[in-house]
């Protein structure tokens, strides 16, 4: 079976058919270029609040703002309203967005309270009504992104295709765990493979996919594609493995030393894109990715969580570098 190959979404085609995954406070725009050098098909964005944009919020204003070394790109929006996801929707074609994803999926209470993310699910109306907003808004392609389901008690991944498909989404994501389940727990394939039996649309599967073996039966399952999140922390070329896997190659080998050159390079780039206080501030978040698999790790960690300074982690790293590569 041909794994990895193009990927169609409406008028869109990518590369191939790994996706990177929207994260909060990851997926930012230095990070989706590591992760297109690392082979990824297509980029997705941290969500972006149609609410905040409306009202002219200078962050989520920004957080909309594309490199053009990041194409091609997806950008989330989440929202409870029809007029301000039409209005995000423009605003990130606008920006040069190849694709704008609606947010159906979030289990946070924050975005939850605000009558956005996974309670969308609950009344399926209003969340069609959101995706034909968002449709008719923009001539790029539209996605929706949402989950199996909001509890074990009942699977909604067949009728939340169809809602996008019917809504004009041209492809639809699903995490394959309930809302309830959050990151934790295997994910309910069999609950996916439904759902691509149901539409014509590409389904896209997403949910505890870390590599080849974790993908494939998603693929197995009807698949158009699959993303991959918390699989690319630390391992921005997780993309590239799973196409040497899948293509007979040995994938490359990525050491401890490697990850924290790469690390270290992402770092830079965080503070060159957001000044060094918020690039620092922002580079903490996923150290525990990073630093990690050789002796004293945890020490370096616990030193790095507590510099401010580029030049600080600049020399940081370089002790680090000696001691590993000296095997100490």
């Amino acid at each position: 079976m041909n794994y990895i190959r193009p990927l169609t979404i409406g008028s869109f085609t990518a590369a191939n058919n790994l996706l990177l995954a929207p994260m909060a406070g990851i997926t930012d725009s230095p990070f989706r270029v590591l992760c297109l050098k690392g082979g990824a098909g297509l980029v997705c964005a941290e969500m972006v609040s149609a609410h905040a944009l409306h009202y002219g919020n200078a962050k989520s204003g920004r957080m909309l703002q594309i490199n053009p070394k990041e194409h091609p790109v997806s950008m989330q929006i989440f929202g409870s309203d029809e007029a301000t996801i039409a209005e995000a929707a423009r605003n990130a074609e606008a920006q040069g967005a190849d694709i704008v994803d609606l947010n159906a999926g979030c289990p946070v209470k924050k975005i939850n309270k605000a009558g956005a993310g996974c309670v969308l699910m609950k009344d399926e109306a209003k969340l069609g009504r959101l995706v034909e907003a968002a449709v008719k808004s923009v001539k790029i392609p539209v996605t929706l992104k949402t989950r199996i389901a909001l509890t074990h008690k009942e699977i909604l991944s067949v009728r939340l295709a169809k809602l996008a498909e019917s809504a004009g989404a041209a492809a639809v994501v699903l995490h394959a765990r309930a809302a309830v389940d959050v990151h934790s727990g295997p994910p309910n394939v069999p609950a996916v493979a439904e759902a691509c039996a149901a539409v014509k649309i590409p389904v896209i599967g997403n949910g505890g996919i870390v590599d080849a073996q974790t993908a494939q039966p998603f693929l197995d399952a009807g698949c158009a594609g699959v993303m991959i999140g918390r699989g690319a922390v630390g391992n921005p070329f997780v993309f590239r493995d799973i196409i040497d896997v899948f293509s007979g190659k040995t994938p490359s080998s990525h050491t401890p030393l490697s990850r924290l050159h790469i690390y270290l390079d992402l770092i830079r780039e965080n503070v060159a894109y957001y000044g060094e206080r918020i690039g620092v501030n922002r580079s903490r978040k996923t150290a525990g990715y990073w630093i990690k698999d050789f002796p004293g790790a945890s020490e370096v960690r616990g030193q790095f969580v507590r510099l401010d300074a580029l030049a600080d982690i600049e020399a940081l790293f370089s002790r680090t570098f000696a001691r590993v590569e000296a095997g100490l």
